[in-house]
């Protein structure tokens, strides 16, 4: 049985998971989900993931995995894209929380509603949660300074994780020309070899 991936093209968590399985050379299968339609939700997602969004996989072996950080920690385990040191594991843990505690919570939603939602809230409130995008991408900025990646001076899920938004940021009106950190790690993990584009 092939890893089976239910995904959509737009969603920078579920870039996550195909970007992972890209450098581990894994096959997989993918079912496309709206991110504005979720009618089939329940019928689709129902018996696999409570929440019922995007990324869910399903493994080779049957098995259902939710959460796009999860889903990236369980590929990368035994591999180069997590390390061996448990600080260090704790630290990409560390970034994989702040990510989806105060990055994507601010950049992803505002990059969705100006790019793809049919109903936006008020500019007002778009703007408020761009204020708190910005503070998450200073805070990086300010991490990034003295070392070209987030953990241990080297590529990791941690990496993946806050690249997956951040790199599509200005999408959402963000500007990344004040953070030539962020700039030069974002160009350091595109340049990562076998990392795959958003829009593959």
């Amino acid at each position: 049985m092939t890893v089976l991936l239910y995904d959509n093209p737009f969603s920078g968590n579920c870039y996550k998971v195909r970007a992972i399985l890209a450098l581990l050379g894994t096959e997989y299968e993918r079912r496309q989900m709206s991110v504005t339609d979720y009618s089939e939700r329940i019928e689709v997602l129902g018996g696999l993931n409570p929440s019922l969004t995007v990324p869910t996989v399903v493994l080779d072996d049957g098995r259902p995995l939710a959460e796009s950080n999860a889903i990236l920690w369980h590929f990368a385990e035994g591999t180069e894209y997590l390390p061996e040191d448990s600080y260090e594991r704790a630290q990409v843990l560390q970034w994989m929380f702040f990510e989806q505690y105060k990055h994507e919570p601010a950049i992803a939603v505002v990059r969705f509603w100006v790019a793809m939602s049919p109903d936006p809230p008020p500019a007002e409130e778009i703007e408020k949660r761009r204020r708190d995008g910005v503070v998450a991408l200073k805070m990086l900025e300010r991490h990034l300074r003295e070392r070209d990646y987030l953990v241990g001076e080297r590529f990791t899920i941690a990496d993946i994780a806050l690249y997956a938004y951040t790199h599509v940021a200005p999408e959402g009106g963000f500007d990344l020309e004040p953070l030539p950190a962020v700039r030069g790690w974002l160009e350091r993990v595109a340049a990562q070899p076998g990392l795959i584009s958003i829009g593959d």
